[in-house]
């Protein structure tokens, strides 16, 4: 027979038949290896561990230790899941079912929709089909027998799928589920070898959705689920999803008495009285941080010609997602979707000096993105925002030190918010413009910024934008989820489109290179994760309502009056509750409200020029002079503690 050699990932050799499973390499090297082997790459591409072995190759075991397994896994759960549904409901019509970030889901056209009665149901036969230890087997069939076959079938959709996806192909995949009713799906896979690999799995609920996404196709009922290698990560992974839950900044935002929707405004929040001073206070806190830094804040137009947008290339490649008008004149305009081509503008209205760079640009004026209505959901995708980006504008030699002066500020401000994060350096795409020794340069500078401000990092290859390479991060809230906020982006070929120059030290024009960066992101989608990660209770520097005043009585109002004049004097948030209710009743509703401090005024507050004073947190505290109130909240709110 004739041997093929296999190369693993500790660069030892191993040799096979040819024609030999994948699943002899991990034999051949462990029986507990192959025991615990899900799938397998062979070169870059992962593969069943049925894919037999016909030549030389390097081939990498995947187990549930490996990150790429976790995908795999939860894709062969959507899998089961449909297998589930299919005895259950044997008129149904399966559409696509993919892992996603936090579990997976499948789309079926179904008479009626799922209850949860449906999904109790569909799990227990999800269970009962994992036990049987049911083989995933991958089908190779001739293209037209498969059209054939779900046609027959009453699958028009999976047809449909197949004509798009297969065109000019002889033969196409389809995977199995084999029990009694064969469930059979047209894939590409891979999958785990069989059911009983998957140990730990929940449905979660089910929502509308149509065919593709388009409100104009196939209604469709999509069931969501999540999947884990063992039942202590399920859990913890419910106990999160509950805790997210009880803070949705949908619910605690409108308590909290923050901001509402209307139907007529969709994806566009109202900000009422408390949420429009927490909105304002991020940015003025963002203000305070970057003029030190040598920022400009500017403010340019919300609506250009089309010709703006043809200059930078949005006309052709992002106009669906743009609100597009038309002036009296009858002239094409777009509402600007994102600040930086007005910046370029900005820059360009003036000639400009080495000895002025770097130029630094901070705007917050609102921003349009037309985002289709089934992913709207809250603040976190909205068609209306205010983003606290900025534009900077260097020479190539101060791409380092500018870089290394951003991390530092991205560090100081998530710090102030009490917020983890990691950082993520993506490297030069597949398909790119320019020269790679340009790129080289640009990903050697941003390492070096990386290194000089002591930021540990990941480098996620290939995942640069086409126009340059870039630095994103993920902060972690309060229950562990992971929210894609700042980036740091080099950026070559906008200064080439827009001609933007300035002049050397050499008395010749050259060419700067911008960096894109924000930190927030968009002020909605920070606010809706702060909501969430304080529970909406802010600390002291944050909090729209800072102190509330509790008169007991009547005759108290007029002292009650003075210490809000005090206070609001000094700059705190501060509001006087005197309606004629009971004080336990004012503190019972101030606490639902999340109000850091109530101070509260009797007899003996009055006669002693005091307040008694009641934390959120820590509950009573104690009466103070109203002076030592006041000189220790201020120090509260400039340490900015994140705590009471």
């Amino acid at each position: 027979m004739t041997q093929v050699t296999v190369t693993l990932p500790d660069g030892s050799t191993k040799q096979v038949e040819s024609g030999a499973p994948v699943r002899a390499v991990a034999e051949a090297i462990s029986p507990r290896l192959a025991d615990a082997a899900l799938a397998a790459f062979v070169g870059d591409k992962m593969v069943d561990l049925t894919y037999p072995l016909t030549a030389d190759a390097a081939v990498r075991i995947v187990t549930n230790k490996n990150p790429e397994a976790l995908e795999l896994y939860r894709h062969s759960t959507a899998h089961l899941l449909a297998a589930a549904v299919t005895q259950l409901f044997p008129k149904v019509q399966c559409g696509i079912g993919p892992p996603i970030d936090d579990g997976f889901y499948y789309d079926f056209v179904v008479e009626r929709p799922f209850v949860q009665e449906d999904l109790d149901a569909i799990e227990a036969k999800m269970k009962d089909l994992a036990s049987q230890d049911l083989v995933y087997e991958r089908q190779s069939w001739p293209r037209q027998d498969a059209i054939d076959f779900f046609t027959r079938r009453g699958e028009p959709l999976k047809v449909q799928l197949i004509d798009e996806k297969t065109a000019g192909q002889s033969h196409v995949s389809v995977y199995t589920i084999k029990d009694k009713e064969t469930f059979l799906d047209f894939c590409v896979g891979p999958h785990v070898p069989s059911t009983s690999k998957l140990k730990a799995f929940k449905l979660t609920t089910t929502s509308n959705a149509y065919w593709k996404g388009d409100a104009a196709n196939q209604p469709m009922q999509r069931v969501y689920g999540t999947a884990f290698f063992s039942q202590k990560e399920l859990d913890e992974h419910l106990t999160r999803i509950e805790e997210a839950k009880k803070r949705d900044h949908r619910r605690v935002g409108k308590e909290l008495g923050l901001f509402t929707f209307h139907p007529w405004a969709p994806g566009a929040g109202f900000w009422l009285g408390k949420g429009t001073t927490l909105y304002n206070t991020l940015a003025d806190y963002m203000r305070g941080r970057l003029f030190p830094a040598g920022y400009d804040e500017v403010k340019t137009p919300i609506v250009y010609n089309k010709a703006l947008w043809e200059l930078s290339g949005h006309w052709s490649h992002y106009r669906e997602n743009m609100f597009l008008v038309k002036s009296a004149d009858g002239d094409e305009m777009g509402l600007k979707a994102m600040n930086c081509p007005g910046h370029y503008l900005l820059y360009a209205s003036e000639k400009h000096s080495y000895k002025e760079l770097p130029i630094r640009f901070h705007e917050q004026t609102p921003l349009h993105r037309n985002e289709a209505s089934g992913v709207l959901g809250g603040l976190t995708r909205v068609r209306q925002f205010s983003q606290d980006d900025a534009h900077c504008f260097v020479m190539e030699s101060q791409i380092a030190s500018e870089v290394e002066a951003l991390l530092k500020l991205i560090q100081g401000i998530y710090g102030d918010f009490g917020l983890s994060y990691t950082a993520k350096l993506s490297t030069r795409p597949e398909k790119y413009i320019g020269e790679i020794a340009l790129w080289d340069r640009a990903e050697g500078a941003l390492k070096e910024g990386l290194e000089k401000a002591g930021q540990a990092y990941t480098v996620n290859a290939g995942d640069g934008a086409f126009y340059g390479p870039k630095i994103d991060f993920d902060i972690t809230d309060a229950i562990g989820r992971k929210w894609q906020c700042g980036t740091i982006q080099l950026d070559y070929v906008a200064p080439e489109r827009f001609d933007l120059k300035y002049t050397g030290a050499d008395n010749t024009d050259h060419r700067p290179v911008v960096i894109h960066r924000a930190i927030f992101g968009s002020f909605e989608r920070f606010i809706a994760i702060l909501i969430e990660h304080f529970n909406g209770a802010f600390p002291l520097w944050l909090a729209p309502l800072q102190v509330i005043v509790l008169p007991i009585a009547d005759r108290h109002n007029d002292f009650g009056k003075e210490v809000v004049a005090l206070l609001d004097g000094a700059g705190l948030k501060v509001k006087l509750d005197d309606r004629v209710e009971k004080l336990n009743y004012k503190i019972r509703e101030a606490q639902l409200q999340k109000v850091p401090y109530m101070l509260v005024i009797g007899d003996r507050e009055a006669a002693d020029r005091a307040v008694s004073v009641r934390s959120k947190a820590k509950g009573d505290l104690g009466a103070r002079p109203v002076g030592q109130f006041l000189t220790d909240a201020l120090a509260e709110v400039r340490s900015k503690a994140l705590s009471l």
